[in-house]
């Protein structure tokens, strides 16, 4: 909270928002009244009269006690993989293999001849058969043109011959980190992991136009829940161009923190100059992947899957690829931010990570994920200070049939949000979009009351790993904004601060559990603009 002396006459400011209850997420968890905003940040908050008395502006806000907060963070998200979601086949929500066919031949009717056919979003978890799909069918309704639909996860993707042949995949043909499905010496177009980029590779890069039609549709829905700040976990540094020029623009409002993909180019690049940053862009970290997906059985785990005998699955790369660039990226100012889903993904990257640190520090090394963890690990997060990057939607999402995956004793170290909060005291939380919805609103409610939408189940999943709600909405600003260097900028109604801000019409924080969901931005402010 700032105190206002008393002044003879009113300050200018370019906006001033009063009779609000403004959530300042600072170190108090302090509520106040109204703010003031000049040259795009913060420069008062305080008492209705106070503010109100101290600063002038044309541009004056009654809030009428609505509740104000931080623009929201996702601290894990695929920002340029949504926008370019939204304009492929949406296969979200879909019931049985046959559905998607009839969606895909729906949406292939107003394509161009020959152009792909891509689409996102099956779960076969949620059809009555649930068993991987093959492409047979597509192989006969689309011979000439090839196609690939991706799993919710981004870990798995089925194509057809055509994609495949074009691709050059051979049945029986094996790859580092990834599996190409053959039954009986024909490929059946199923791709796990690392097999998925076989395909991926041949597509042809978006026109300049497109990607910034994807990044602007992107950003509207983005502002839309309340996000003024998203981490995209994994891109080239040609896509930090084209969102450093769209941003220099000022096209592309939106505040992002970009990981570098783990690959050859992006090292080149960048190890040599060091993090780049600009008002709204900052590039800091590398994103490396352990491990696959549970959904898709990609997650590697310590003992075999409890249903799957005998399959345990696999790490995406050799161990000594993580253990060389971690003793590379220790001595730069760059993060280390792992993708680690299953038990056993997760202690080889804590032991990776706990070799190089070696103890408490402020590097602030990510764990993407942290999905399953041995009871015996969780310690080393809190030893060598890495910090688990959660998304709570995947407890809710998966909650159906990880215990099928896992076994019961297992399962008790999964989705553990409470207790790995308690490793370093702060807990960054994300959505993972397009994985899961893009809504704070869904990261809030699953993070507190540990339920899908509909209220299932009714007592909460594993209700002993809930957050408060003042944990979680720190989760979703001011942590957040700590995972990415940040803390200093944004996450917070503080003096100083950039003035990202949201005004909604329900506070998340006292309203019943039943109508959490059902809260609406009302406004969105990036640097004191009005944004949606």
């Amino acid at each position: 909270m700032v105190l206002i002396a008393a002044c003879s006459s009113p300050q200018q400011a370019d906006l001033v928002v009063h009779h609000a209850k403004i959530y300042t997420v600072d170190s108090g968890f302090t509520i106040a009244e109204a703010l003031a905003v000049r040259d795009g940040k913060i420069i008062a908050v305080g008492s209705n009269e106070a503010i109100m008395k101290q600063y002038h502006s044309k541009d004056t806000i009654d809030a009428q006690g609505k509740t104000l907060y931080p623009g929201f963070i996702d601290a894990h998200a695929h920002f340029v993989g949504y926008g370019r979601s939204l304009f492929e086949i949406n296969l979200v929500g879909t019931e049985s293999w046959e559905d998607i066919i009839h969606h895909v031949c729906d949406f292939a009717k107003g394509l161009d001849t020959g152009a792909w056919i891509l689409g996102r979003g099956w779960d076969q978890n949620d059809w009555p058969i649930k068993s991987f799909p093959t492409n047979e069918r597509f192989n006969k309704i689309f011979p000439d043109r090839p196609l690939l639909l991706t799993r919710i996860d981004g870990h798995a993707a089925i194509a057809n011959a055509k994609a495949l042949a074009m691709a050059g995949i051979q049945p029986g043909q094996k790859i580092e980190g990834g599996e190409i499905e053959t039954k009986n010496g024909k490929l059946t177009g199923m791709l796990i992991d690392n097999a998925v980029g076989l395909v991926k590779r041949i597509i042809s890069n978006p026109s300049k136009a497109t990607y910034e039609q994807w990044l602007l549709a992107a950003q509207q829905n983005c502002f839309a829940v309340g996000l003024t700040t998203v981490t995209d976990c994994g891109l080239g540094y040609k896509d930090v161009e084209a969102i450093d020029t769209l941003q220099k623009q000022g096209k592309l409002l939106m505040r992002m923190y970009v990981m570098l993909s783990d690959n050859k180019e992006n090292f080149d690049r960048y190890l040599p100059r060091g993090p780049y940053k600009t008002d709204r862009l900052f590039v800091k970290g590398f994103k490396f992947y352990a491990d696959g997906a549970l959904g898709s059985r990609g997650a590697c785990l310590l003992y075999p899957y409890n249903d799957k005998p005998g399959w345990e699955g696999f790490l995406l790369s050799s161990r000594s690829h993580y253990d060389s660039m971690a003793a590379i990226l220790v001595h730069t100012d760059f993060q280390m931010c792992t993708h680690a889903i299953g038990d056993s993904g997760n202690r080889v990257i804590l032991t990776v990570y706990n070799h190089v640190l070696q103890g408490k520090n402020d590097k602030r090394w990510r764990i993407e994920h942290a999905q399953v963890v041995n009871e015996q690990d969780f310690v080393l997060f809190a030893q060598s200070s890495v910090i688990p990057s959660v998304q709570p939607t995947h407890a809710t999402s998966d909650m159906y049939w990880a215990g099928e995956r896992l076994g019961a004793e297992r399962l008790r170290g999964a989705y553990a949000y409470q207790r790995l909060l308690q490793q370093n005291g702060w807990l960054p939380l994300g959505t993972d979009f397009p994985v899961e919805d893009i809504s704070p609103f869904k990261t809030f409610y699953a993070a507190v009351v540990r339920k899908d939408a509909k209220g299932f189940p009714p007592q909460g999943f594993q209700m002993e790993n809930a957050l408060t709600r003042e944990e979680a909405l720190r989760g979703m600003t001011i942590w957040a904004a700590k995972a990415d260097f940040l803390e200093k900028e944004t996450g917070s109604i503080e003096k100083d601060k950039k003035a990202d801000f949201i005004i909604l019409d329900n506070d998340i924080m006292t309203a019943p559990a039943t109508e959490l969901l059902n809260t609406k931005v009302l406004a969105t402010y990036c640097g004191g603009r009005k944004v949606y």
